[in-house]
């Protein structure tokens, strides 16, 4: 089963960095979109809309509490598309 590989985390924070409306360089693995990046609940939807897009995969909205930073996201999309 492959992992993460590096095109798809990169195409992951290019996705958040886009509807957060920040540089690839603000954002971190570990800094939380709500706290350090002024992020809303209607962000992290459109966040999670677009992931579910791009990778054509189905991820439920309970998972949004899981996603609040971009080690989250790497992690619940890997788990929805079973990678």
């Amino acid at each position: 089963m492959p992992t993460l590989t590096e095109e798809r985390a990169e195409k992951i924070k290019e996705i958040v960095c886009e509807i957060l409306e920040l540089e690839e360089d603000e954002v971190t693995e570990t800094s939380l979109f709500r706290e350090d990046h002024d992020a809303d609940s209607l962000r992290a939807i459109e966040i999670l809309a677009s992931l579910e897009k791009e990778f054509k995969v189905v991820i439920d909205q309970s998972e949004l509490a899981r996603m609040v930073n971009l080690k989250g996201v790497h992690e619940v999309v890997a788990e929805s598309a079973g990678w």
